[in-house]
């Protein structure tokens, strides 16, 4: 009797399909973060309808926040924002409701809370059944409890409210709220788990992926943004923002001899004195689809990352990837790097970095850095990372 009835259990939960999703991320398609990684995995047996919001950072009178201010007024005006827009995958909705660009006052917090409402109530209403909420935000604090949702994920990625630029005070006392009503809290790091403990909740760990047939392939594509440049090249991507270590990258091109120090991505508050620097080029962030042929273009891949409470927090989406490429790769010593010194180079200062670019540059990947790689990054992989969470989502541990 209790085999036939575990059986017929098994079938009603292969037979029901799984629950949608409702995800408050960065915008969906604007840069590929852990959780747009996790949920492409997701989409093929899920409903997802993903939120798009007007972020965390404090409006300021500056060519970024009217650029950004002009992106969200095209998402909220014309779905479609250009034609070259990539339409969203099967099963993906994204949403766009408009909201008020603050969260500093209770006013501002009790605006954003009715317009968000009345935007993703009927929404989900129009839902088979209740979704799951899943959140990398802080700033939906005041919607849980009043969403009719099953029940809410924390996904908790970086430490905001070290971040330069945001209302740290406001972001602080909304994740307060969300850590403490959240039904499943998981989190990328230890240092970060180890904030939540302080905070009176326990957590589920869950580092980053990477994809190793996106990393492992070559599809003859040159990197055409780095025609032209002097080689060889090291390279940096990523946002290049004040955690940034200037001074090592300075050390690093005084001492090369030949080559360039290479940084792809936007900026945000970068280091004015890093466009004066010789031997440094800049581009512009690139698509994830030209991350490879990048990566082939590089004789070494760096993160010059400055020791700080937000970088110590964080556990960088491109370290993985990096390793992934086959390339030397040379890095801060922080937290998040350190458990992968087999793999890699670390560095504590600029001359130790500046030193070891220059000596991988020479003899490339060591063996032995080679070999750990290939055990390690194994079963590292976005498929295995997708089910974990998708587990954990659901209230199972595993």
């Amino acid at each position: 009797m209790k085999l036939a009835s575990s059986l017929r259990d098994q079938e009603k939960s292969v037979a029901t399909p799984a629950p949608p999703l409702l995800v408050f991320a960065d915008d969906w398609g604007r840069h590929p973060s852990s959780c747009q990684h996790l949920v492409r995995r997701l989409l093929p047996h899920r409903h997802v309808d993903w939120v798009n919001t007007i972020g965390m950072r404090t409006p300021r009178l500056d060519r970024a926040t009217l650029r950004r201010g002009l992106e969200k007024f095209r998402h909220w005006f014309r779905p479609i924002a250009s034609e070259e827009a990539a339409p969203p995958p099967a099963n993906l909705r994204v949403l766009n409701p408009r909201m008020w660009p603050w969260f500093t006052s209770p006013l501002d917090r009790r605006l954003n809370r009715r317009l968000l409402l009345r935007a993703l109530r009927p929404a989900i209403e129009a839902l088979p059944e209740a979704p799951v909420a899943i959140t990398t935000l802080p700033i939906v604090a005041d919607l849980m409890g009043a969403l009719p949702v099953r029940r809410w994920v924390y996904y908790c990625v970086d430490d905001f409210t070290q971040w330069p630029g945001l209302d740290q005070r406001t972001l602080r006392d909304m994740e307060e709220t969300v850590v403490r009503k959240a039904d499943v809290v998981v989190a990328v790091s230890e240092t970060l788990r180890e904030r939540l403990a302080g905070m009176g909740r326990s957590s589920l760990l869950l580092t980053h992926g990477t994809d190793p047939a996106h990393w492992g392939g070559d599809d003859g594509n040159a990197f055409e943004p780095a025609a032209g440049l002097e080689r060889p090249l090291v390279v940096f991507w990523g946002v290049v923002d004040p955690r940034m270590e200037t001074e090592w990258v300075r050390r690093l091109a005084a001492d090369m001899t030949a080559g360039t120090v290479l940084l792809v991505g936007p900026e945000n508050d970068a280091d004015p004195a890093l466009a004066a620097l010789p031997r440094v080029a800049r581009r512009p962030a690139v698509r994830y689809e030209e991350l490879p042929a990048l990566a082939r273009a590089a004789s070494v891949l760096v993160m010059p990352y400055a020791d700080l409470p937000v970088t110590r927090a964080m556990q960088p989406l491109k370290l993985k990837e990096y390793l992934a490429t086959g390339k030397p790769v040379v890095v801060s010593r922080l937290p998040a790097t350190e458990p992968w010194a087999d793999c890699l180079d670390l560095a504590g200062g600029a001359e130790e970095f500046s030193a070891a670019v220059r000596t991988r540059l020479r003899d490339g990947v060591g063996a032995g850095q080679r070999a750990a790689r290939a055990g390690r990054l194994a079963g590292e992989t976005w498929a295995a990372k997708a089910s974990l969470f998708e587990a954990w989502a659901a209230g199972r541990e595993l």
